[in-house]
């Protein structure tokens, strides 16, 4: 059990409540996710399973895609609806494309976003919700970010549906609040289902259900994603097995100038059984180091 299991994450459920329960399905400890969601949020939570969590570093800036529902009337302060009211509820006046879409504009591209006070981001070693919630004032850098896609999908009362197509890092919530304050009667985020996450997709996730029913089954590998398939963007250089062994010993290995184009960074080594061996780095023209084994 090497490599990513995708879950269609529910909602109520922590991104450290599926690795638990991911970690007594497949009988390891070794499960890290790549990419928090928030409790109320749903969707594409790719899970890294044995040596494959060493993956993980070359996942960190993978970009997203949400679908988003925001309703209008009062903020929070979380800025999405499990946070309580951080204002009065007002009127919504009559909602229409015609006057929303001016404000999305300035979502749309790279712009400075801050980080809702109740995130994960770090502050002196600490997530910063912690020291919300214990009503310590938290002030976070603007960080940048890139919405590459921001599009209206409905309009339904006080409620608009977005689809957003961003870098890591973007926080749909902060989109939401600052909408609200833009629109002058306040907003929050009140669902959000990511659909995809870097290479990985809604039709390649399960349910926690259903990884449940192929555990019991004895079949918890045919939701795996096996190691050597991931990163399809680094080229394979199928190695045999004294080369195998030389390179579990940290030992440079060549690679074959017609399967991996001159200049790639980073390369694959996999076995004759198609195991993913190492990830190598370029040191010379075809000449490669194993700077992560599994």
């Amino acid at each position: 059990m090497n490599g990513i299991i995708v879950v269609d994450k529910p909602e109520g459920w922590t991104s450290h409540d599926v690795v638990n329960r991911m970690r007594r399905l497949a009988g390891t400890k070794k499960v890290g996710h790549l990419g928090t969601l928030d409790p109320i949020a749903t969707g594409v939570l790719p899970l890294v399973v044995g040596r494959a969590t060493r993956l993980a570093q070359f996942y960190t800036r993978r970009d997203k895609v949400y679908e988003a529902v925001i309703r209008f009337g009062f903020s929070t302060d979380t800025y999405d609806r499990a946070g309580v009211s951080a204002g009065p509820v007002v009127e919504v006046p009559a909602l229409d494309a015609g006057m929303i879409e001016p404000h999305l504009q300035r979502f749309r591209g790279k712009f400075l976003q801050t980080p809702p006070a109740v995130s994960a981001k770090k502050v002196a070693g600490r997530p910063s919700y912690e020291l919300a919630r214990k009503n310590i004032a938290v002030e976070l850098a603007p960080v940048e970010v890139q919405v590459y896609e921001l599009t209206l999908l409905a309009v339904e009362g006080s409620d608009i549906r977005l689809r957003a197509f961003c870098s890591a890092g973007t926080y749909l919530r902060a989109i939401a609040h600052e909408l609200g304050q833009a629109l002058g009667f306040g907003a929050h985020l009140y669902q959000l289902r990511r659909t995809e996450s870097g290479d990985f997709s809604l039709d390649r996730a399960r349910t926690l259900d259903g990884l449940q029913e192929l555990s019991d089954a004895g079949r918890l590998e045919e939701a795996l994603i096996p190691a050597a398939q991931l990163l399809p963007e680094f080229p394979s250089e199928f190695v045999d097995e004294v080369t195998e062994g030389q390179i579990r010993q940290g030992r440079d290995f060549a690679v074959s100038p017609f399967r991996v184009q001159k200049g790639a960074h980073y390369v694959k080594a996999v076995s004759r059984s198609g195991d993913l061996v190492a990830i190598g780095e370029i040191r010379l023209p075809n000449l490669y180091h194993p700077m992560l084994v599994l």
